[in-house]
């Protein structure tokens, strides 16, 4: 997708441009302190023209008392306007972290393609950053502009040919500064790439510290994080000797267009064309060229900063969806009637299956992958490329995600807890007042809140790390059960727990979702015999349904998948 795309753009100006009043207010504030900066030197040449020279005491203490005046102005003017270019910076950045977070969180799916978590997390913080610092670049850009078009028009009431050489110097020195500006643009964009790497992998690495510990793969995921690592730091060192250079060479040219004022100057008041004050203003006036001319500088490094990270938000913000949101709605009261018809979907093929409203229904697969593909059709992660599935006969394509969501909840196998306590994480997606005691009963929390500290009330930390395998199992089960949707799919929700608390959570969760449809996607014997009845699914198709016990007698295939 390009980073150019019209979502990518909308989203871009809304974020950077939607702050025109506060990037208005601080260019006029910053302009007017450039202006005065530029017109200190003026006003030191004026009180020696016509006050040192002449040894005008009354005139010395009236243009002092105006230089005095001046600097109060270009103290409030710089405060105030530095604190409008960093409010508009700021708010910039806010609204494009939340249109970022709003895209990767939507029900469509599609903006975590290609990224790991961490990778999203760099792009949503510092290239945002980056992104929203474009605000406070253009404001000062445009005082600089401002400071160097005063200079220009004060050396052209002196003297026509320093004028001339200022207005005449500084579009080449932009424009030269703009093309050494492309190196560290390019540079940039591929560090934050690596930058962006690094903590993914960083995040990856923390996350799974328990499992590369459990297998003695410590020092492998050292290795991995040193090579990405290092990476990240040769991309930052060239982006580093990219900017280096190009600020060594536009200062160096700044110099050279200062020195040419200077020169010509000192040449003009050696001819008699300009009075000593028009001097001391000239070379007062060359010397704060150079502040302006600096920003300027920066600006270019920042602008080419900017346009690296607004591709890789643009990239995130104008991902494709996986789905979309169809224009039908789902009936008031949803029934749970729940249809495969020749679906095919990755090692799917041709699935037919009917679950009937309120039936508890097993499905053994006997390749893992071929669950993990029906649980994101269910879930419509992903649409079928051929067949349907339908939710009380409207297909699930027709419907919006998030409202499919409301009648369907899909328990990943891997489902994380958040940070919070434990009843917290129960409740996390229950309806509002509803009683989560039966949920957690079913789902053995009691239990596990008995061996805690503050009981429910425990803290879990992030991810639920403080907790035993088995007990967030337990915990991610009972929030599935306490949302009471009408339709439930659960995925292996016991593989951490002992057989005799299996045994309890598989009589508790037929007695909760009593009534309700329910689909357990699971090869567990204890969870597939208080079933209603199991479906097969072996070689991407269904191939038989009947009681846990009926299958068992006739089937070596699926006594493999559950007795194994």
């Amino acid at each position: 997708m390009s980073p150019t795309s019209p979502s990518g753009r909308d989203v871009l100006r809304e974020s950077v441009g939607g702050q025109r009043r506060d990037v208005a207010l601080g260019s006029l504030l910053a302009s007017g302190h450039q202006v005065g900066e530029a017109l200190v030197p003026v006003l030191i040449g004026v009180v020696i023209d016509r006050a040192v020279t002449g040894s005008d005491t009354g005139a010395l203490l009236l243009w002092l008392g105006v230089l005095a005046v001046v600097y109060v102005a270009l103290a409030l003017s710089f405060r105030f306007g530095a604190w409008a270019g960093d409010r508009s910076a700021v708010r910039s950045e806010h609204v494009l972290r939340l249109s970022l977070v709003r895209r990767v969180l939507h029900p469509g799916g599609g903006a975590e393609k290609g990224r790991l978590p961490g990778a999203l997390a760099s792009i949503a913080t510092e290239d945002a950053k980056r992104v929203g610092g474009v605000n406070t670049a253009v404001m000062y850009g445009i005082a600089a502009l401002a400071g160097i078009l005063t200079c220009a028009v004060v050396l052209l009431r002196t003297s026509v040919l320093l004028g001339l050489v200022v207005l005449l110097g500084t579009p080449v020195l932009l424009w030269l500064g703009h093309l050494l500006s492309k190196p560290l643009e390019a540079r940039s964009e591929a560090e934050q790439e690596r930058a962006a790497h690094a903590s993914a992998v960083a995040a990856d690495l923390v996350a799974g510290l328990r499992v590369l510990k459990g297998i003695g793969g410590e020092s492998a995921a050292v290795a991995r994080y040193r090579t990405t690592s290092r990476d990240s730091l040769a991309a930052t060192l060239k982006a580093a000797r990219a900017q280096a250079f190009q600020s060594g060479m536009v200062l160096s040219l700044t110099g050279c267009l200062i020195a040419v004022v200077a020169m010509v100057g000192g040449r003009l008041a050696a001819q008699g064309s300009i009075s000593l004050g028009q001097l001391v203003s000239a070379v007062g006036l060359a010397l704060f060229l150079l502040g302006p001319l600096e920003v300027l500088a920066w600006v270019n490094a920042e602008l080419a900063q900017g346009r690296a990270s607004a591709g890789r938000v643009a990239e995130v913000l104008a991902a494709d969806r996986d789905v979309t949101a169809g224009g039908r709605s789902l009936p008031q009261r949803v029934r749970g009637a729940v249809r495969l018809s020749g679906v095919g979907h990755g090692g799917l093929r041709g699935v037919d299956l009917d679950v009937a409203p309120g039936e508890l229904l097993g499905v053994v697969a006997t390749d893992p992958a071929h669950a993990t593909d029906l649980l994101h059709l269910l879930a419509r992660r992903a649409d079928p490329g051929t067949g349907t599935v339908e939710l009380d006969g409207i297909p699930l394509r027709d419907l919006d995600p998030a409202e499919l969501r409301t009648a369907m909840l899909v328990a990943d196998h891997d489902a994380d807890l958040f940070e919070g306590t434990v009843r917290g994480n129960v409740t996390a997606a229950a309806p509002e007042a509803a009683d989560p005691e039966p949920a957690m009963t079913a789902a053995a929390v009691t239990q596990v809140a008995q061996t805690l500290p503050r009981g429910e009330d425990t803290a879990v930390g992030e991810r639920g790390r403080s907790l035993s395998g088995g007990q967030r199992q337990r915990v991610a089960l009972a929030r599935a059960l306490a949302a009471d949707r009408p339709v439930l799919v659960v995925h292996d929700p016991t593989t951490a727990v002992d057989a005799v608390t299996e045994a309890g959570i598989a009589a508790g969760l037929r007695e909760v979702r009593k009534g309700r449809t329910t689909i357990l996607v699971t090869t567990s014997p204890t969870l597939l015999s208080v079933t209603d009845r199991v479906a097969l699914l072996d070689g991407g198709r269904v191939t038989d349904t009947a009681p846990h016990a009926d299958l068992i007698a006739r089937h070596e295939t699926y006594r493999a998948a559950v007795l194994s």
